[in-house]
């Protein structure tokens, strides 16, 4: 293998590296965006779960209970 040989072919590994690293950047740019929308809807669904919660504390007691006055 003489030195164009050498040459031509850590080229084309550089290129396929840089491919990769591509690759890679977009995966990860992909992955952030698809865990900030899991997030939000765990947030919202979160919010749900409380606003639940709260609602059904009010049914827990009756009208008349003097512990609503709270």
């Amino acid at each position: 293998m003489n030195i164009d040989d050498r040459l031509e072919k850590l080229a084309e590994r550089h290129e396929a590296l840089t491919q990769a690293v591509d690759l890679l950047a977009s995966m990860l740019q992909e992955n952030e965006r698809r865990m900030a929308q899991v997030l939000d809807a765990i947030n919202r669904l979160a919010n749900i779960a409380e606003a639940h919660d709260v609602r059904l504390d009010d049914h827990e007691h009756a009208p008349d209970d003097p512990s609503r006055a709270a």
